[in-house]
């Protein structure tokens, strides 16, 4: 019973940190890899889907505000927001790289909704990032790093 509730807090904890309430999945998964009861890779996988989903549910906020665009206080006119959004989908998706960092992660998914990011590509990429991003954290706290690497 113990272990599916931690299974749930750390989805749950995950999927928050990746919207703007102020959650550090971070410590949660360091916490429960440090206590050795949990198979890594079922942590890493619970992780990182709470927080591609949290992303995700960004993704779906940014493709809301875009149909606000034509109100009169929506920050960007309706013609310069579509000569951004081709200037994204031509270099921007690259940005999703960075959805796993503090600060600038969570906005960069709100706006690649607005930018209409395809969802299977920014789910792939974000996937990605967000998953190395644990694995590596995983990878420092357990020491799977050789001593040279970790300073």
């Amino acid at each position: 019973m113990w272990e599916l509730t931690s299974y749930a807090g750390l989805f749950l904890i995950a999927l928050g940190a990746a919207t703007v309430l102020p959650l550090q999945s971070e410590f949660a998964l360091v916490a429960l890899l440090l206590q050795g009861h949990y198979p890594v890779s079922l942590l890493l996988l619970v992780a990182t889907a709470g927080n591609v989903l949290g992303a995700i549910l960004n993704w779906v906020l940014g493709r809301y505000l875009e149909r606000l665009q034509h109100k009169r206080w929506f920050p960007i006119k309706p013609k310069q927001l579509h000569r951004a959004q081709a200037v994204y989908h031509r270099w921007g998706y690259w940005s999703l790289l960075m959805s796993w960092a503090p600060f600038i992660g969570d906005p960069l998914t709100i706006v690649a909704g607005l930018m209409r990011e395809p969802l299977w590509r920014f789910t792939l990429i974000v996937t990605l990032a967000k998953g190395a991003r644990y694995l590596l954290l995983a990878a420092a706290t357990l020491g799977w790093m050789p001593a040279e690497t970790v300073s």
